[in-house]
C-alpha cells in the first residue's frame, strides 16, 4: 500500500458534514507511515472545505470526477479536461429530447452556471444560493469541467438508463447523487481511475500499490483500477458488482477500518 485514494461523500463525509475522528486518525496514521493520500470526487475546487478543515490535507484533490486536478496547497487548479461547447449544445438537445423536464447547469473552472429551474428552494441552502442564469457559449471560456442535468421526478439510475444510450459516445455520463436524479457528465474518456493513474504514475506508484474506496457510481472505473479497491457495504449497487473487495459500512467507519487493518498488516511484514 502506497497510496490511498478515497471518494468523499458517502464514504468518509456524513450528510452532516463531518468527517468522523476515527477516520481522522486512520489518514493521519497512514500518511506518518508514508503513505500517500489523494481524495478523488464528484465535487469542484470549491466544495473541498471539509478535507482541507477536518483532515487537514493539503495535497491533491482530484475533483470533478477526473476533470480537474487541485492543489488544496497552492489552492489551484494544476491540470484540467474540459467539455467544447458544440458537445454541451448536443448533449443538452439529445437529453432534452428524452427528458423534456430536464433542467442544465455547467461547471467551469469559475464557479456553476445554473438555469432557470435547476434548483429548487428544498434543495439548495441559503448560502449556496445560485441566481439562474441563460447557459451561453461564452461560458466554455472558464472551462467547462462537468454538465449537471437534473429531473425533479424519479431517479439518477433511471434517468442514466433514459439518455445513457443517446450520449454515451458524446460525453461520459454518471452520476453520485443517492436520492436525486441528478446527471454528471464530462469529457469523453475522463474519469476517477483515468486522473487517478496519471496521478499515480507522476509518484512512480502502480495500480497494484493502490487502495482505493468509492460508493457511488461514479467511482466504479477508479475501483476496477485500483490493485484493492473497495466499495462501501453502503454503497449503491454498481458500485458493489464492480469492486474485488468491500469495506464495512460507511456508518461503521469502514474507511478506517480498512486502513486501520492495512497499517497493521505492514507493522507485522
Amino acid at each position: 500500500m502506497r497510496l490511498i485514494a478515497s471518494d468523499i461523500d458517502g464514504t468518509i463525509l456524513g450528510h452532516d458534514g463531518t468527517i468522523t475522528q476515527r477516520t481522522i486518525e486512520a489518514f493521519a496514521a497512514a500518511a506518518e507511515a508514508g503513505v500517500e493520500i489523494v481524495f478523488v470526487t464528484g465535487r469542484p475546487p470549491r466544495w473541498l472545505d471539509p478535507i482541507r478543515e477536518q483532515i487537514g490535507h493539503t495535497g491533491t484533490v482530484i475533483c470533478s470526477n477526473g476533470a480537474a486536478t487541485y492543489s488544496l496547497e497552492t489552492e489551484s487548479v494544476v491540470s484540467s479536461h474540459v467539455l467544447s461547447w458544440d458537445t454541451v449544445t448536443a448533449v443538452k438537445q439529445r437529453v432534452e429530447s428524452l427528458a423534456p423536464h430536464s433542467h442544465f447547469a455547467l461547471e467551469s473552472l469559475t464557479g456553476l452556471h445554473v438555469e432557470e429551474g435547476f434548483l429548487t428552494p428544498n434543495r439548495v441552502s441559503d448560502a449556496e444560493h445560485y441566481a439562474p442564469v441563460a447557459l451561453t457559449p461564452d461560458m466554455a471560456d472558464g472551462g467547462i469541467v462537468k454538465m449537471l442535468a437534473v429531473l425533479h421526478t424519479g431517479n439518477a439510475d433511471e434517468f442514466l438508463h433514459l439518455v445513457r444510450p443517446a450520449i454515451g459516445k458524446l460525453i461520459a455520463v454518471t452520476h453520485s447523487a443517492p436520492e436525486l436524479a441528478l446527471l454528471e457528465m464530462g469529457p469523453v474518456g475522463v474519469n476517477k481511475a483515468v486522473t487517478l493513474a496519471e496521478y499515480a504514475a507522476t509518484k512512480g506508484i502502480g495500480a497494484a500499490d493502490v487502495v482505493a474506496f468509492g460508493d457511488m457510481p461514479n467511482d466504479i472505473e477508479m475501483l476496477g483500477w485500483a490493485g484493492a479497491g473497495y466499495a462501501m457495504a453502503s454503497g449503491h449497487p454498481s458500485a458493489l458488482a464492480a469492486a474485488r473487495l468491500t469495506a464495512p459500512r460507511f456508518e461503521d467507519d469502514g474507511v478506517a477500518q480498512v486502513i486501520e487493518a492495512r497499517l497493521a498488516a505492514l507493522h507485522l511484514a
